[in-house]
């Protein structure tokens, strides 16, 4: 046996929750989620000016509360930059597509913070940090962030 000193530990995890995960949602969380379903993108705005998507109900560098006033709420995007991102070259079966896509960290405008969704952007040599993306509806929405499908190159 070595040292591991020069290894590379590749492990393959699938982490599920079979039995479904339900979370009941406050009026900051499920503003967000009614603007998904009117097709529109909210962030909340902290006292330190930052605007979280999605939103938080607490601020996360100094935990106080946010979202306790009306105008707290502002409209971002729709359209944002990919920060990061990674392909999926082959997608399983509850992926958001049946196809490869990416995980991407997107920078909504007007966001200070990024919000991890699935990229189609056809093919890996496509995807780019920096690239502007915008998202992608579904003709029924009901309040879920599954109600965009995914982003998509702008």
């Amino acid at each position: 046996m070595g040292d591991g000193a020069g290894e590379t530990l590749i492990d393959e995890h699938v982490l599920e929750f079979p039995g479904g995960y339900k979370r009941s949602v406050g009026p900051v969380v499920g503003r967000f989620l009614t603007g998904l379903r009117d097709q529109q993108l909210v962030g909340v705005r902290t006292p330190a000016g930052r605007v979280l998507v999605p939103p938080a109900e607490y601020d996360p560098e100094t935990s106080a509360a946010v979202g306790e006033r009306p105008e707290d709420f502002v409209p971002v995007g729709p359209e944002g930059v990919v920060t990061t991102w990674a392909w999926v070259r082959e997608p399983r079966p509850k992926h958001p597509l049946d196809r490869p896509f990416a995980w991407a960290l997107i920078r909504l405008d007007g966001a200070d913070t990024g919000m991890l969704h699935a990229l189609d952007a056809g093919t890996e040599d496509a995807v780019h940090t920096g690239m502007r993306v915008r998202p992608r509806w579904r003709a029924e929405r009901v309040g879920h962030i599954t109600d965009i499908e995914c982003f998509e190159p702008a």
